[in-house]
Order: structure tokens, then sequence, then C-alpha cells
């Protein structure tokens, strides 16, 4: 029992050290990462996958700001327009998530990964 322990503490530590590097990298990690992978290797369900990702985004945005702060690479007021209606967004999603079925979210969650990707590969 002490070993699955703490080879699902190994795997929650993985997982946050990766979201935390895109985070870095990227300004992405959060969802991109947390979800499918508290899905995949900790057997979490999408939505409590959702919320957990959600919590561990508190904590990595706070350090991410903090840390471009200090390089200068942060526009507080273009932050708050995009951040600010954003909570909106939330309260929307987080109510059609819950009336969605979860094999639906996984779906979805997927068509927009799929999309990004060709959207920024055809960027380049």
């Amino acid at each position: 029992m002490a070993r699955m322990a703490g080879r699902r503490t190994l795997r929650l530590a993985a997982i946050g050290t990766a979201a935390g590097l895109f985070s870095g990298l990227f300004g992405v990690g959060g969802g991109i990462l947390i979800v499918p992978l508290l899905v995949l290797w900790c057997g979490f369900g999408e939505r409590l996958a959702t919320g957990t990702s959600l919590a561990a985004i508190v904590i990595i945005a706070a350090v991410a700001t903090a840390a471009h702060g200090a390089y200068g690479n942060v526009h507080i007021r273009e932050g708050l327009l995009v951040g600010l209606p954003a909570v909106a967004g939330v309260l929307i999603g987080t109510e059609l998530q819950a009336r969605i079925s979860a094999r639906s979210i996984s779906l979805l969650f997927a068509a927009v990964l799929g999309a990004v990707a060709v959207a920024m590969l055809a960027g380049l």
C-alpha cells in the first residue's frame, strides 16, 4: 500500500513539474497537461481532474506571474482585461460541465487540443 502511495506521489510530482515547466516556457501547462495526465496516470475522473487542475493552476499562475514580472514580461492592465471576463467563462463552463457526460467532455477536450495543434503547425 505504501508503495502505491509513493508511486502516486511521484506521478503527481512529475505532472506538477511538467506543468510548471510548460507554464514558464509557453504560458500553458495547467489544463493542457494536468487534466489528461491526472486521468491517464492517476485514474482521476474528468471532473475531479478538472477541479484539481484548477487548484494547481492558482499556485502555478501566481509564481509564474511573479517570475515573469521580475523580467518585465507582465502587462497588468491587459492581464486584467483578459482575466476578469474569463471569470464569466469559468462559471459558464463549470455549469456546462455538470450537464455534459464525462465521455463528451473528454472528446471535446481532445478535439480542442487537436485543433490548437493543427492551427499552431499551420502557423509555422
